[in-house]
């Protein structure tokens, strides 16, 4: 299989070595000069626009742009896939963008270069179909299913109302955490030791990653007020307490 990535930032330099590791044969392009990956090789936009599996691996509040300026030379045996953490906006995107005749998938692979680094067998990979399942679909699925991911299907909607409460409150919690200051202790129990792992995690990543998963996801103002509430809760019990 030949697989494309488009932009090589933090998470397309990984999955493109993810893809190489999982046997494809890779390209990859970037508008910025980026270190390739073992066994990723360069190429122009236009060959990476044509080949038969294409990743857009762009911040989702860039998606767009690129889709209206690459959308329309696209291959027309292209099967083409994003890997966004939010879905409805770029399903939407795709389909505006994308001709009507090309294969549409899609995708987030919901780890990244740090959940990741150990290997990503038995991770989760959300498939979510923007053009009718056909024998594309499927070759999709057998080839991310031979990659040991844990491939789950689901409507562009089910995917962000549940990111919304799992990634949304992650990277929530972790960019809080870190607003707070919080560091390493040697008398840290293994619960903050898990916070911590969070606090890491989600602030390797971006900033404009958090930033984007607040303002595109449609449930996002939702998990917030429900987090507000609910830290609103404990601190009042907490008050009853003190009397």
């Amino acid at each position: 299989m030949e697989a494309a990535v488009y932009g090589l930032g933090r998470f397309g330099t990984f999955w493109a070595e993810c893809l190489y590791r999982a046997g494809a044969d890779v390209i990859a392009y970037s508008r910025s000069e980026h270190e390739l990956p073992e066994g990723v090789r360069r190429a122009s936009e236009d060959e990476v626009l044509n080949a038969h599996v294409l990743f857009f691996c762009v911040a989702i509040s860039s998606f767009e742009d690129v889709l209206k300026r690459v959308g329309g030379r696209i291959g027309k045996d292209t099967i083409v896939m994003d890997t966004c953490s939010v879905k409805i906006l770029p399903s939407k995107w795709m389909k505006e963008n994308i001709p009507s005749d090309r294969t549409i998938i899609a995708t987030h692979p919901m780890f990244g270069p740090d959940s990741g680094r150990n290997g990503i067998k038995g991770l989760p990979l959300a498939m979510c179909p923007v053009s009718p399942k056909g024998k594309a679909y499927d070759e999709m699925k057998a080839f991310f299913s031979s990659m040991g991911l844990d491939v789950l299907e689901m409507s562009a909607e089910e995917h962000d109302e549940e990111a919304a409460y799992s990634q949304g409150v992650t990277h929530f919690v972790g960019r809080t955490l870190d607003q707070m200051g919080m560091k390493p202790t040697p008398i840290a129990t293994q619960g903050y030791r898990n916070l911590m792992t969070i606090v890491e995690q989600t602030c390797n990543d971006p900033l404009q990653l958090f930033y984007d998963l607040q303002h595109f996801n449609p449930y996002a103002k939702e998990m917030r007020l429900s987090l507000q509430v609910a830290i609103e809760k404990v601190l009042n019990a907490l008050r009853r307490e003190e009397g």
